[in-house]
């Protein structure tokens, strides 16, 4: 059995490890991080070209099952996986871990769009785009690649990333290379540290980056959170690795398109 495992996240490692090596495996990874941590199994680095290059490789190399475990803003690679899955007629199954959830006395103002949330940092009082000196401190997770949304914004910046960001980024920007998973004293430490007034970020869920809303909420700061995407329409999905080996272990249900089983 050889399953294809998409995305380098917390839980595509920990399924990696759950299935290896009683189940052949071979994880993708987009190349995107100088230095990934690598999971059990075979690795392949970078993209496909695309759902005709990802039919290919799956037909190429005899996979019977594909798992989407890539970050839960991909949006682009889960849209081609399951075009790929349902043309290339192998099962696909979407590892998602759970978004967030607002406690009491979160301040949460959720958009759609990183470029929604530039807009709504203004809004929130912070900065001023009719000539005025801007002020407003924000401390920025969504990572390295969506910084051109903030490009024009008058705020100060602390940019937080693995790897340096390019250009466009804000003007005002500092950056803070750093991997999580984060510690709740170091997260408030920091925005003491830097006088943070607001947080932006992503709704990425699980654990590793979730103490930045708690030491957020102690200190009152709000948060601008943009919503993820949907996973495809008719694509099953599993919440946690465990379900995911479960899925695998137990012979899986293929694609709602395909109507075949294992």
């Amino acid at each position: 059995m050889h399953v294809l495992i998409l995305g380098g996240t917390t839980e595509a490692r920990a399924l990696a490890t759950a299935l290896h090596p009683g189940v052949r495996v071979t994880s993708s990874l987009a190349g995107r991080v100088a230095s990934p941590r690598l999971p059990a199994g075979e690795v392949r680095v970078g993209g496909f070209g695309g759902v005709e290059g990802l039919v290919d490789w799956v037909r190429e190399h005899h996979v019977d099952a594909v798992i989407d475990a890539t970050h839960p803003f991909a949006e682009r690679i889960s849209f081609n996986a399951a075009r790929a899955a349902a043309t290339a007629h192998v099962p696909l199954l979407a590892l998602r871990r759970p978004g967030w959830v607002p406690a009491e006395g979160d301040d949460w103002h959720q958009v759609a769009s990183l470029e929604e949330a530039a807009g709504a940092l203004n809004g929130l009082g912070w900065g001023d785009l009719r000539g005025r000196s801007p002020r407003g401190r924000v401390f920025l997770t969504t990572g390295r690649m969506g910084l051109a949304a903030f490009a024009d914004c008058p705020q100060w910046f602390l940019v937080r990333s693995v790897d340096a960001p390019e250009p466009p980024m804000p003007a005002r920007t500092e950056i803070l290379l750093d991997r999580g998973p984060f510690t709740l004293d170091g997260e408030r430490d920091l925005l003491r540290r830097y006088a943070i007034d607001v947080l932006v970020t992503k709704d990425s869920g699980g654990a590793a980056t979730a103490p930045k809303l708690t030491a957020a909420r102690e200190a009152g700061i709000p948060v601008v959170v943009v919503r993820r995407p949907p996973v495809p329409e008719g694509v099953p999905v599993a919440a946690t690795s465990e379900e995911a080996a479960a899925w695998v272990w137990a012979g899986w249900e293929l694609s709602p398109r395909t109507g075949r089983t294992r």
